[in-house]
């Protein structure tokens, strides 16, 4: 945590302890300018933040942005000519006080190599794994994402706008079932038998996946089983046909088919650590 001074105030009732001053930035490699609540960032920003964020990013550091951390990273400059994004109900006024920054509304997160940004904090979990799936492959990642029951591969150009609401209090959460699923993904999970696992009626289990993660049971599966799928291909020999069959996909031309589609690229020909420096595709730039 590097800041002017601290510590810093949060909208949750505790502080955050600000361990460096600006001159941390001087030893990141990658910057993380978090989101603002309630509302955006107060305006104007202190210049000397902005400043060292400029120093740090023209010496090669990489620099991230949550929610509406994006309008700090505008405001420096920083983001002029690129694709970025923020959420939902800030992508106006990013887009009317900065007319150099290409707003990209409906999106998860924006990766233009040495600027990322995301929408809410939610889908900062989806920039973060994607950051260290490109830093450190996708065995790392998905280990990651199992470890806090979170989806292994969301895509970049994803809607983030969820229109339904998220399960409240009393209702039953399906991160269990998302778990499981995730344990065998070589299996026929279909909808009947997911909506068995979470003791629900198949219509209103489709509802509460939707509100949960955004997207239907299949296409979560289908994420799920790339993602196993690359880290397979990245860190075993295991045959391509045979790392389809493991994951659930059927066979080598299902795989590279889905790796297309999802991924606008096509797995190696031939398994192995040789494929651990993949990265994936920009997603909106």
């Amino acid at each position: 945590m590097c800041g002017p001074d601290g510590p810093v105030p949060t909208a949750n009732g505790f502080a955050m302890a600000v361990t460096s001053g600006l001159e941390g930035l001087d030893t990141a490699d990658t910057l993380i300018v978090p989101g603002f609540a309630p509302g955006p960032p107060p305006a104007p920003f202190p210049r000397e933040v902005l400043d060292a964020l400029v120093t740090a990013h023209a010496r090669g550091r990489r620099v991230v942005s949550i929610c509406t951390g994006s309008i700090v990273l505008a405001g420096a400059g920083l983001l002029d000519g690129l694709h970025a994004t923020t959420h939902w109900r800030y992508t106006d006024q990013l887009e009317r006080e900065h007319p150099a920054v290409h707003v990209d509304r409906d999106v998860l997160y924006v990766d233009e190599g040495s600027a990322l940004t995301s929408a809410g904090m939610c889908c900062g979990l989806d920039l973060y794994l994607h950051i260290v799936r490109g830093d450190l492959g996708a065995a790392v990642a998905n280990g990651i994402a199992r470890g806090i029951v979170a989806a292994p591969h969301r895509e970049g150009g994803q809607a983030q706008f969820v229109p339904a609401p998220v399960a409240g209090r009393g209702d039953t959460a399906l991160a269990g079932t998302r778990a499981w699923a995730l344990e065998r993904p070589g299996e026929a999970l279909t909808v009947p038998r997911l909506a068995r696992h979470a003791g629900m009626s198949e219509r209103t289990f489709m509802r509460g996946f939707a509100g949960e993660t955004g997207t239907t049971p299949l296409r979560w599966l289908v994420g799920a089983r790339l993602g196993l799928a690359r880290e397979l291909l990245e860190t075993t020999d295991r045959p391509i046909d045979v790392v389809a069959r493991d994951c659930g996909i059927g066979s080598a031309t299902n795989l590279r088919s889905h790796f297309r589609r999802a991924l606008d690229t096509r797995p190696p020909r031939t398994a192995g650590p040789s494929a651990a420096g993949h990265r994936t595709p920009t997603p909106g730039g």
